[in-house]
């Protein structure tokens, strides 16, 4: 079928901002894996010893200098 010279008028910018979006996202992804740090601060990275030792410390039931000491017989028996 023929247009006329009317052509595709302003669907090609819906296709080019489309791919735009589709670009930007997979960049914006790709940072976001790439800048994860696997042995973080964060508190879900800690290794469940570590982290089942510091909520024992928050709830108060462990004292600082134990949970120090404990802290220190993980790291020595880590290989």
């Amino acid at each position: 079928m023929m247009y006329h010279g009317q052509g595709m008028g302003i669907g090609w910018m819906f296709v080019l901002f489309g791919i735009v979006l589709l670009v930007l996202s997979l960049i914006a992804g790709l940072a976001l894996i790439q800048f994860q740090r696997p042995g973080g601060e964060d508190h879900a990275s800690r290794p469940d010893a570590e982290r089942t030792l510091a909520d024992r410390l928050a709830r108060g039931e462990i004292e600082v200098e134990d949970y120090e000491q404990r802290l220190r017989a993980l790291h020595a028996a880590r290989p």
